[in-house]
Order: structure tokens, then sequence, then C-alpha cells
């Protein structure tokens, strides 16, 4: 994982300093992620990984399926990945590409799992408390896991809060153990 990690990131900031240098971040990144749902789907990764088509080739069907989502400079974008052998590698660079993103735009999506239904200004409340904290925008996406038993885990980034009844249950039980 660490390995494609790698091999992707000079795309996605290629990628990144271009869509950035002619202000449509936003465009390149719907282009990314539709390139990188296309390069998920079964049919294509077959066709990426057939010899007997040529780079050209390759980039082409691709850039076909995609359609009216890529503009000239992402459909080169395309033919420049095919030709280098790394069209399987568009999911990553539309992960790493949405983090430049972020970081370029203060913004961070927080993920929050707590037992219950959180409300919409408890939302709004926790929004504004992580806002501060972190010194960016924050967008908070709420699901609900009723084996938390109560509280909650919060997922900024790589910083994780757990305030789960359950995640204080590990504790005790490990620290009782030692």
């Amino acid at each position: 994982m660490a390995e494609l990690t790698t091999l992707a990131r000079p795309y996605a900031k290629a990628a990144f300093e271009y869509a950035q240098a002619n202000k449509d971040l936003a465009g390149w990144s719907a282009m990314l992620a539709t390139a990188a749902a296309v390069a998920q789907q079964d049919v294509i990764q077959q066709v990426i990984s057939l010899p007997s088509y040529t780079a050209d080739q390759k980039a082409q069907i691709f850039v076909d399926v995609c359609g009216d989502q890529l503009t000239g400079p992402g459909q080169n974008f395309i033919k420049n990945l095919a030709a280098n052998k790394r069209l399987t590698l568009l999911p990553h660079i539309a992960a790493i590409y949405g983090q430049l993103k972020a970081e370029q735009e203060k913004s961070i999506d927080v993920e929050v799992v707590s037992a219950f239904t959180l409300s919409a200004d408890l939302q709004e409340k926790l929004a504004t408390a992580l806002s501060k904290k972190l010194s960016c925008d924050v967008r908070v996406q709420a699901s609900v896991d009723q084996n938390l038993i109560g509280g909650a885990i919060i997922r900024a980034g790589d910083t994780v809060i757990d305030g789960s009844v359950r995640g204080r249950l590990a504790k005790l039980a490990e620290a009782m153990n030692a």
C-alpha cells in the first residue's frame, strides 16, 4: 500500500499544481474522482492489464469511458498515466489530490461515530470546537455504532479521540491485566 502511495504522489502533486495554477481545484477533483471510479471497474482493469493494447489504445478507451467528464488537460493526464503504465494508481492519485486540496483550503473531514444519533445542533457545536482546536474548517460526517455502548469516536486525519464507553472499558481491562 505504501509503495502505491509513493508511486501515486508525484502524479497527484502534478495534477494539484496544475489545477491550482489554473484555479480549477474543484474541476480536477471531480475529474480525478470520475477517473478513479472508472479505474476500479473490473472491465477497465482487464483492459488495462492486457498486453495486446498499446498505451495509446488503453488511454483512448479510458477517455471514451469517462466521456465529457474529462477536459483536454484531464485527457492528457490520463494519456500520460497510460504511457507510464500508471492507470491503476488513479484511486490513490485521487485520494492524495483530495488531501492536498483539503490542506490548501484548510479544511478537514471529521468522522464521528457515536452510540446514538447526534442532533444537528450537537454536530454544529462539535464542528465549532474542533475548528478551534485544529485551526481549520471542519466538515462533520456522523454515523451510529450501537456497539460503542455510549460516547463517541472522533477521527480527524491521523488524530483519533476515543471517548466511547467501549474504549474506556478496554483501557480499564488493559490496566487491570498489566
